[in-house]
């Protein structure tokens, strides 16, 4: 099953979000403060984050992020699938499926694209996203983190 995150989500959500940027999934470990922050962000407003559990039999197994950004070249609306985590044990159960089809059939017709990033080596994940109809975008990405340039 797949619900919105709750405030009581809390401590689910700061115990699953340290194991994913503790794998491989991710390039480096974050600060702790930002899974407070991402947490406090997505309970204030859903105007554009959105957090999202994953329950299996009724225990948290999982999550999701999304953010909401205007795309002139999608000519709309783009949904930022900014982090997808399931622990290990509860892999290739269909909860993958079930959060991309559960998005599908529950946004507003404002959002015209569905976006995400994966590890180069992840095969895994890339085999559900090209399954669930995602195709590679032929961009490289490139950040500027302004608060390390104090």
């Amino acid at each position: 099953m797949i619900r919105k995150m709750k405030k009581e989500d809390a401590e689910i959500f700061y115990k699953m979000a340290e194991q994913f940027y503790a794998s491989d999934a991710v390039l480096h470990p974050i600060p702790k403060k930002h899974h407070f922050d991402t947490f406090n962000e997505m309970m204030r407003s859903n105007v554009y984050l959105e957090g999202y559990i994953f329950e299996y039999n009724n225990k948290p197994v999982g999550y999701a992020i999304t953010s909401k950004m205007f795309s002139q070249e999608a000519g709309g609306i783009m949904l930022w699938i900014d982090e997808i985590y399931i622990m290990e044990e509860y892999r290739s159960i269909g909860l993958g499926t079930e959060f991309f089809n559960y998005l599908k059939t529950t946004l507003d017709a404002s959002i015209v694209r569905l976006r995400l990033e994966v590890e180069k080596d992840n095969e895994r994940a890339k085999k559900l996203y090209k399954k669930m109809g995602f195709s590679p975008l032929e961009y490289d990405q490139m950040i500027l983190d302004l608060k390390d340039m104090n």
